[in-house]
């Protein structure tokens, strides 16, 4: 059985289990309030393409009262959450293991999910266990024509939250409405809104930003997300980076993104 959210990772990691082992394996994506509808939608795409049998597993992290209060370790919780659910029903249908799709990269990032992975027993991380990185998957995604190879990397939507700060579905449905309506106007591949108490910060691709430097653009995006009950809209001018969230914390030692030298 696979997690399969259909990014690049277990997408690829997908493709090549299907290709040797045929009809024993699945691939199962969560669909859960904390996981963007479109990115279901688009698993059930990528599994089409790749042929493999896709069943979708309702999920609720929203119950597990860890989870809610947001701690940096969130992710760890949301994970264990997932592997419990999917473990029950690989044993349901009669497998005996669970693949997940973290690699190798993923180890030296900030990453509590995989501590996750490492106590349940019969969950496996083969691209992280076997020393591959995200490029390399990459590498293998093009080289078997994969329509996702380039993908940008997916996070949950309580990842847009500031840790200390409590998820809820009214936030997470306003984040994710968020999202579809910038998506829709800029066509941005790489898009965070993040949610710092009604102030809506936009993370883009460095090469999207300027985008968003059209006045009539600027108002419509402003305009629709005032709406949807955010207090401020604004543009982070260093645009998108991983774990950019991780600098709210007080022992915050993540690295700011290295500028080009003006002048």
């Amino acid at each position: 059985m696979i997690a399969f959210s259909g990014g690049v990772d277990s997408s690829t990691l997908a493709a090549v289990c299907h290709e040797i082992l045929g009809g024993k394996v699945v691939a199962v994506t969560a669909v859960s309030p904390v996981y963007p509808q479109e990115e279901v939608e688009e698993a059930k795409k990528v599994a089409k393409e790749i042929g493999i049998k896709h069943i979708l597993l309702e999920t609720n992290e929203l119950l597990n009262e860890d989870f809610v209060r947001n701690p940096e370790n969130r992710c760890y919780y949301c994970k264990k959450e997932l592997l419990k659910s999917l473990k029950s029903l690989a044993e349901e249908l009669g497998f005996k293991a669970v693949f997940e799709g973290t690699n190798y990269s993923d180890l030296n990032s900030h990453r509590p999910r995989f501590k996750a992975v490492k106590e349940m027993e019969n969950v496996y991380s083969p691209w992280a266990e076997n020393g591959f990185t995200k490029e390399e998957i990459r590498t293998i995604a093009r080289r078997i024509g994969l329509s996702v190879s380039d993908k940008p990397p997916l996070a949950c939507l309580a990842s847009r939250i500031p840790f200390g700060e409590k998820i809820t579905l009214e936030k997470l449905n306003r984040i994710g409405k968020a999202e579809n309506i910038i998506r829709k106007i800029t066509q941005a591949k790489q898009l965070r809104v993040r949610d710092h108490n009604g102030l809506a910060r936009i993370e883009v691709g460095r090469d999207e930003r300027q985008i968003f430097f059209n006045t009539k653009i600027m108002d419509i995006i402003a305009k629709e997300l005032i709406e949807l009950g955010f207090k401020y809209v604004t543009l982070d001018l260093e645009g998108y980076r991983s774990g950019s969230m991780l600098l709210t914390l007080e022992t915050a030692e993540t690295p700011r993104r290295k500028l080009p030298e003006i002048g």
